[in-house]
């Protein structure tokens, strides 16, 4: 299966609902102010957010919408060309690409958002490309965490670094970023705890593991990702607003695209912060994690065949 057809069969329940949500608008009706209106408030409802909505209204008012033309297929085109207008300076190809030096990476989110499986992901394609990786088991909260994450490393056969369950966190990240160094990694994926964005002592602890890292390398870690589920909704926003709060997020990964019928959450991520999107989670499987392209998205989410 190609890159394109994962994209798109990923955004099938996104796509579907979104298309012929806007079907049912448009068919048969002149592009007036009031058919503008619902179009809005759909966008709105499919969680593309206001900002982006409005954006779009406008440009379907600008553009004088040709009556002898397909008008699903115009609005189809607008919103093709708006998405990838939009979202393609935030695609970071190079994250994945062969390196010579360290790069620390610290992944973050909230509680079950699949952190721990998007890291054994990531590591997969990182030593696809050659690169030397090792993982940090710093989520010591949960034996279950540490388990998931050596059994990620065995089956991608790199290495781990880990200590018991109730092990300070930040003391496992230090081991890890101070091994990377003294026997030339490329790459420290760093896993973390499960957290509420508004929990303050686990924010806290967080910040810990960024600030012990900094003491082996002052430009540590030198990626925050943030891992999204999709199927939260608007609750990413917030989540979003307060990790960046934090520690300044570098790059977003949102997982669980498949499950959700409103994957127009990414665009109003976007819109609002213009973080780099590094991958999205469409599937289970081992390679359903893919680098992020902004026109494989926008065909995807307006596709339904």
């Amino acid at each position: 299966m190609g890159i394109f057809e994962k994209f798109k069969l990923g955004f099938k329940k996104s796509a579907s609902t979104f298309t012929s949500g806007l079907k049912e608008i448009i068919i048969k009706k002149e592009i007036d102010d009031k058919t503008l209106n619902e179009i809005e408030e759909f966008l709105i409802q499919s969680d593309v957010g206001v900002a982006a909505s409005e954006e779009i209204r406008n440009i379907i008012s600008e553009k004088k919408i040709d009556p002898n033309k397909n008008k699903i297929d115009e609005i189809n085109s607008i919103l093709k060309n708006y998405i990838i207008d939009l979202m393609s300076p935030l695609e970071n190809e190079n994250f994945f690409k062969n390196k010579n030096y360290l790069n620390a990476i610290l992944v973050s989110g909230v509680n079950g958002v699949g952190k721990t499986t998007t890291i054994g992901k990531i590591g997969k394609i990182l030593k696809s490309n050659d690169n030397k990786v090792l993982f940090s088991a710093s989520d010591t909260f949960r034996a279950a965490a540490i388990e998931q994450l050596e059994n990620w490393a065995k089956k991608i056969d790199v290495e781990i670094i880990k200590s018991s369950q109730g092990s300070d966190p930040a003391s496992v990240a230090y081991k890890a970023v101070d091994e990377a160094i003294k026997n030339q990694f490329t790459h420290v994926l760093i896993d973390t705890a499960g957290r509420l964005q508004n929990k303050k002592n686990l924010m806290e602890e967080y910040k810990k593991i960024a600030n012990v890292t900094k003491k082996i390398d002052p430009n540590a870690p030198h990626e925050v990702l943030l891992v999204l589920d999709a199927t939260s909704g608007q609750n990413v926003i917030n989540q979003v607003e307060e990790f960046n709060k934090i520690i300044p997020i570098t790059g977003l990964i949102m997982t669980k695209l498949d499950g959700t019928a409103k994957g127009g959450i990414l665009i109003a991520i976007a819109k609002k912060y213009k973080l780099p999107i590094i991958a999205l989670g469409l599937g289970e499987k081992e390679d359903d994690l893919q680098i992020f392209k902004a026109e494989q998205f926008a065909e995807a989410f307006i596709t339904t065949n």
